[in-house]
């Protein structure tokens, strides 16, 4: 990594410089991950404050999702192009600010609105985050701060129904948003001691008509697939708003393929791995999306839950992830990731058939906890691998870019699977509905599943000299 210079405080080298930079990394990815799922226990709260049914709560979540998945791509090209430090720091700042629009919120398209401005920034921070631990660590190293990483990530996104209950019950829906102010002036405090910055490569340009073509592609099918139960396939709205993304999308993969600096390289996917498992994560992170957005309605407004204790459900799966995930992250890295790209999603989807059943008279214990410790325990085994394996067939010098194509990817895949589901399960009135529930549960449980068909039949271990040198291997 070339160092233009060395600002002062700035802690250079060794291990505490690269721990410093982890927990910074971390951090700040976790705020975003918090924002994607702290939201979903305090809706039934949001709709009683600024009003709006099923639709609303949608969108609420989906345009957090829909810029946050159509722009971290130009994201990850900022990063490369402008260091990691500088779009991390600019993203993590941005970030807050746009936290603080949301709590302030004084009906329910503003506060759509600033949740869209919530996840520009953090399709900024996402991609320099993870790029930050690629440039610093490498082999065996890397595979356990990446381990780490994920770890904390899926722990905060899961750990968000549960501080968001609790806050909701003892405060207000508006906290869950005040809450990322002091995150992100610690995160910026480390980020300005551990990373080094670099020279701007300046000869590279940002792809600005590519992420505008896909932000546009996403919010006209998102925008179909949510407000059809209210206006119907009839309207011109809605079907005009299908072809216009299937129009926009085409336009989209024809101006990457010719561009001169595309915000997503097409020959990335060449490369077998990369492109196996960014299938992989459009079935397992569209399952984990819908699972707890439908989970936590369904125990709130049908079952009659507190907000606390709807949260609380998916405890065991932050605990299982935070005692494990950095040990299946080494353990992937020396054996491959094959066997837990597979076999981690169809345990996972497994678990998740019994809440399927799930009716309003329901035993946590009985319905509830053993599908979702299984889930867990499925999850855990395929998210440290799956996010390895993305960097290790990139190669460093793509870092910024594939950890950036693949949390895009995990974004749409959540943020289509909440608005084709909702669509599946929509009852009258625009509500959702006891049988709406278990239809999504068992949707879910598809989703997950042909995650893990497909990790099993496309995936190929790495050899291991490739992973340790941190270029691209040859599969074998």
């Amino acid at each position: 990594m070339n160092i233009a210079r060395v600002h002062p405080g700035t802690v250079v080298g060794g291990p505490l410089a690269k721990r410093i930079a982890l927990a910074a990394s971390i951090l700040g990815s976790s705020i975003v991950f918090l924002d994607s799922t702290v939201v979903n226990v305090a809706l039934p709260a949001i709709q009683d404050d600024l009003g709006g049914g099923l639709a609303t709560q949608q969108w609420v979540v989906d345009a957090y999702l829909l810029t946050l998945g159509s722009l971290i791509l130009v994201g990850g090209s900022l990063a490369d192009i402008f260091g990691e430090r500088r779009i991390f720091t600019l993203g993590v700042a941005g970030f807050g600010v746009a936290s603080v629009l949301c709590a302030l919120a004084p009906t329910s398209n503003a506060l759509i609105v600033f949740r869209g401005l919530q996840g520009i920034a953090g399709a900024l921070l996402t991609p320099s985050s993870l790029a930050v631990i690629a440039q610093l660590f490498e082999g065996d190293e890397r595979g356990a701060a990446i381990g780490t990483w994920t770890a904390w990530s899926g722990i905060s996104a899961v750990a968000g129904p549960i501080v968001g209950g609790w806050l909701v019950d003892v405060s207000s829906w508006r906290v869950i948003f005040l809450i990322n102010v002091p995150l992100v002036l610690v995160t910026i405090a480390l980020i300005l001691m551990s990373v080094p910055p670099r020279e701007a490569a300046r000869h590279v340009k940002v792809d600005v008509l590519g992420g505008v073509l896909g932000a546009l592609a996403l919010g006209t099918t998102v925008f179909a697939f949510i407000e059809q139960p209210r206006l119907g396939w009839g309207s011109p709205a809605i079907w005009g708003s299908l072809v216009a993304g299937v129009i926009l999308f085409a336009v989209f993969l024809i101006h990457e393929r010719r561009s001169s600096h595309p915000m997503l390289p097409l020959r990335l996917f060449k490369r077998r791995n990369f492109s196996v498992t960014n299938i992989e994560t459009v079935a397992v992170y569209a399952g984990l999306s819908t699972l707890s957005f439908f989970l936590v309605i369904f125990l709130q407004q049908i079952v009659g839950w507190s907000a606390l204790q709807s949260g609380l459900s998916l405890l065991p799966v932050t605990i299982v992830m935070f005692l494990f995930s950095g040990r299946v992250g080494r353990l992937s890295e020396r054996v491959g990731p094959r066997l837990f790209m597979g076999l981690g999603p169809l345990i996972a989807a497994a678990g998740l058939v019994p809440l399927a059943w799930a009716t309003t008279d329901l035993n946590y214990w009985v319905d509830l906890f053993p599908g979702i410790m299984l889930f867990s325990i499925g999850l855990t085994m395929t998210v440290a691998p799956l996010t390895t394996t993305v960097l290790s067939d990139a190669g460093r010098d793509d870092a910024g870019i594939a950890s950036g194509i693949n949390n895009a990817v995990a974004r749409v895949a959540g943020l289509l699977g909440i608005a084709v589901v909702g669509l599946a399960v929509a009852g009258s009135g625009n509500e959702l509905t006891e049988h709406g529930y278990q239809m999504s549960m068992g949707i879910t449980a598809a989703l997950v599943a042909a995650g893990g068909v497909i990790g099993l039949a496309g995936i190929r271990n790495q050899r291991q000299a490739g992973q340790k040198s941190g270029t691209v291997s040859t599969s074998a």
